[in-house]
C-alpha cells in the first residue's frame, strides 16, 4: 500500500469517528446505526449495554438518548493503526450530561475501535466503550431554553426574569432532580392547591412553627396553621414568651419542631433549595432540627444553578424584604445567613411543594 493510500485511509477513519460524534450529538440514530458494519458491535460495559447489528445500534441508541436532557460529547483524535483492509484505534471522549430524573456528571473516556474497509468505505466492525474517570456531581449550569435572557458570561438572566414563573418544561426539570436528590417533590397548580395539600401533610397534633415568609402569608397557609386547634401552631407561643428570659427555650421550639413549614429563595434546576435569613433562627429547622419540612415554592424562583440563586437573592428578594422589614419592623433587612440543601440524606423528611403560579418574592 503506497504512501498516498495510507494517508486517505487515515483521513477516511478519522472522518469516520467524528461522524460519530456529530450523530450521537445530532440524536440521528440511523445515520449513527450506518457508521458500522451489518454485524459491527457497539460495547459499553459500564452502563452495561451490548448492540449486535444495525438495528440493535439504532434502537438501543434511541432507547438510551431518550433519557437525555442534554448531552455533550467531545472527542479528541488517538491511534490509527493500519492493517491492510482492517485498522485498530482509540479515540479520547470527553462527555458531561444530564439524564431525564436529575442525574448528571462529567466523565471522560476511552473508544477501543476495530474498523473494516467496506465497499461504502471504513466503517467501525467494533467499538467498546471504557469509562476512565466519572464525576457525578450535579452539574450547576443547565441547558438554555427559550425563556433564558442571555447578558454576558456572567449573568444568563436578568433581573426582571427573577419574577416570571418558569415554563412548564423547567418546573418538570427541577421537580425531577429535586426527587432524585432525596426530596420529596410534587409540582401543583397554584397556591390553593398547596394550602390544601399542607392540611393534608401535617399530622393532627404536631407542633408546627412557620417561618416568617410572604408565600405563606399570601397564600392563606400561615393563617390556616396558627388558627387551627388540630395541632399546635408554635409561632403565635413564642411571640408571647420573653425574650429576655425565655430565649433559650424560643431557641429550641422553632429550632426542632415537629413540622416546619416555610418557602425558599431560590430552587435551582439541578434541585437545590437556597434559604437566606436575616437572623439565621429559621435556619435551623430546615436544615434537619424539624422531623418534617414542607417548603411552598412559587414557580418564579425557579433558577438554572446556585450562581444564579444568589443573584436572585441580592438583586431582586432582597430589596423586596427590606421594603417589607422596613414597614413592619422599622429596620432593614440583611443577607446574614446563606443555607443551600443540595439534597437531603433522609428521603421523606423534606417536601417540597412547587406551584405553576408565582407568589411571594
Amino acid at each position: 500500500m503506497n504512501d498516498f493510500q495510507e494517508i486517505a485511509d487515515r483521513v477516511e477513519i478519522e472522518a469516520l469517528r467524528s461522524e460519530f460524534t456529530d450523530a450521537a450529538m445530532m440524536r440521528d440514530r440511523a445515520r449513527l446505526a450506518a457508521l458500522f458494519t451489518p454485524h459491527g458491535v457497539l460495547r459499553m460495559p459500564s452502563i452495561p449495554v451490548e448492540f449486535v447489528g444495525r438495528e440493535e445500534i439504532r434502537t438501543g441508541a434511541e432507547r438510551l438518548q431518550s433519557q437525555w436532557d442534554f448531552f455533550v460529547q467531545n472527542s479528541h483524535p488517538g491511534t490509527i493503526r493500519l492493517d491492510g483492509d482492517t485498522a485498530t484505534g482509540r479515540t479520547y471522549i470527553q462527555e458531561v450530561a444530564r439524564v431525564l430524573n436529575g442525574r448528571s456528571g462529567l466523565n471522560f473516556a476511552t473508544y477501543h475501535d476495530s474498523y473494516e474497509r467496506t465497499p461504502e468505505g471504513w466503517k467501525f466492525a467494533e467499538r467498546v466503550y471504557e469509562v476512565q474517570y466519572l464525576d457525578m456531581t450535579p452539574l450547576r449550569g443547565s441547558a438554555p431554553g427559550p425563556d433564558w435572557v442571555w447578558d454576558d458570561a456572567s449573568a444568563a438572566v436578568t433581573v426582571d426574569a427573577f419574577n416570571e414563573p418558569a415554563s412548564a418544561e423547567r418546573l418538570d426539570r427541577a421537580t425531577a432532580a429535586l426527587r432524585a436528590n432525596g426530596f420529596t417533590a410534587e409540582l401543583l397548580d397554584d397556591a390553593a392547591a398547596a394550602r390544601a395539600r399542607v392540611k393534608e401533610l401535617i399530622p393532627e397534633g404536631a407542633g408546627v412553627f412557620t417561618g416568617a415568609s410572604e408565600t405563606l402569608r399570601l397564600s392563606g397557609i400561615a393563617q390556616d396553621i396558627e388558627e387551627s386547634d388540630r395541632h399546635e401552631a408554635i409561632r403565635p407561643r413564642v411571640l408571647k414568651m420573653d425574650r429576655a428570659t425565655e430565649s433559650d427555650e424560643i431557641r429550641r421550639l422553632v429550632a426542632t419542631p415537629d413540622v416546619f413549614v416555610a418557602s425558599v429563595a431560590a430552587v435551582t434546576e439541578t434541585g437545590s433549595l437556597v434559604i437566606a435569613s436575616g437572623s439565621g433562627s429559621q435556619l435551623p429547622a430546615s436544615a434537619g432540627g424539624a422531623a418534617k419540612a414542607i417548603w411552598i415554592v412559587g414557580a418564579q424562583k425557579v433558577v438554572p444553578d446556585l450562581t444564579t440563586a444568589l443573584r436572585r437573592i441580592e438583586e431582586h428578594a432582597l430589596p423586596l424584604e427590606n421594603e417589607r422589614a422596613q414597614a413592619v419592623y422599622g429596620q432593614p433587612s440583611a443577607l446574614n445567613r446563606l443555607l443551600v440543601l443540595n439534597a437531603d440524606p433522609q428521603p421523606g423528611r423534606g417536601t417540597v411543594l412547587l406551584l405553576r403560579e408565582a407568589i411571594g418574592f
